[in-house]
């Protein structure tokens, strides 16, 4: 990768991490008006109204002829789909039947499972500073965010199948993209239906599980509309975002970053909706900031050094490559003297 290309891709990564951290922000505050104040408690069946509107976004935009309509084998599709569809689903279940502390350390044990299964089966190695990094990012967002820890058994298979499901969408979502060489819109707009549609037929009935309450007799005024309308509007910045950051980086880094959103929105909570903020808070969003820094250093780091391996070896090959050129060449223009000399003593007889 030239030097050009490569300023290029950095920046194509920092406007995806900021996206993705200003989108999710703002859903956040957003979804947490429409459920907190204005009491519309269905969040499955609002991700599936989030992915019925992205999708019908991307197919406009590939109307429009803003990107390609790259053709993915239908099974792949369908399996990647429904895999993200049902891990939202499990989420959503896990902070039922959990209290707000074990589901937080659910969110937090994505990573490394995450670490865990691409070090086991993509053969991904991650150095020890990295896993510190990793490790001291974990304990501040845990002692920022947990608070109490209530275990039962249904809500911690439910966990435990959150996280598989996660873990396993997300590497996907990397892998597809780089081994059939396609972009985060191109496999968004071909995944979005089979996720939109398995969330709209399930949603209704997780809703009325959770809640007591269903979706379609719930009183829509004009206020709840406009802010389900935001919030569909916003996930199209969150979906189309998550896909550009995992496929541009890595699932753990898109984790990194998930935890980053945490941070600020406890700290958007604070100052905007004025929720409670303790010492413990404090200290554990200061060590997570500690942890995400230093994972942006050492990965920084570890680019520059595989990049400057890369321009070595490539330099190495070229040099290689014109040495051998030369000697052809040599050997050549000597092929051709011996022949002038062989040759001469017949001109001379002419």
């Amino acid at each position: 990768m030239k030097m050009g290309e490569m300023s290029s891709f950095q920046l194509g990564v920092m406007g995806a991490l900021f996206l993705s951290v200003a989108s999710s922000v703002s859903i956040v505050i957003c979804n947490k008006a429409l459920m907190s104040n204005l009491g519309f408690p269905f969040a499955t069946t609002l991700t599936s109204w989030h992915l019925m509107v992205t999708y019908c976004t991307l197919f406009v935009a590939q109307r429009l002829n803003m990107f390609e309509n790259k053709p993915i084998e239908m099974t792949t599709v369908v399996l990647f789909g429904l895999l993200n569809g049902v891990s939202i689903g499990f989420l959503n279940l896990s902070l039922g039947f959990n209290s707000v502390g074990f589901y937080q350390m659910t969110k937090l044990a994505i990573i490394p499972f995450t670490v865990l299964l691409e070090t086991i089966f993509l053969k991904k190695q991650f150095s020890q500073k990295i896993k510190f990094s990793l490790f001291l990012l974990l304990v501040g967002v845990g002692i920022a965010s947990v608070t109490d820890l209530q275990l039962n058994f249904v809500g911690t298979m439910l966990s435990l199948l959150a996280i598989i499901t996660t873990c396993v969408g997300q590497i996907l979502t990397n892998t597809i993209q780089k081994k059939l060489n396609v972009s985060s819109t191109q496999l968004l707009y071909k995944s979005a239906p089979f996720q939109a549609a398995i969330l709209f037929v399930t949603g209704p009935f997780v809703d009325e599980y959770l809640t007591s309450k269903h979706v379609f007799q719930h009183k829509y005024d004009p206020i709840v509309v406009g802010f389900i309308i935001l919030s569909c509007i916003i996930a199209v910045s969150v979906n189309f975002s998550t896909f550009l950051v995992i496929g541009k980086t890595s699932p753990v880094t898109y984790q990194v970053l998930g935890h980053l959103k945490t941070c600020l929105v406890l700290g958007f909570g604070y100052t905007l909706l004025h929720d409670p903020f303790t010492e413990r808070n404090i200290i554990g969003i200061f060590i997570a900031v500690c942890g995400m820094g230093l994972y942006s250093y050492f990965c920084t780091q570890e680019t520059k050094r595989k990049q400057s391996g890369d321009l070595l070896l490539g330099s190495q090959i070229k040099d290689k490559d014109g040495a051998q050129l030369l000697g052809v060449k040599i050997m050549v223009h000597q092929d051709k003297d011996s022949h002038e000399v062989k040759k001469s003593p017949k001109d001379s007889l002419v």
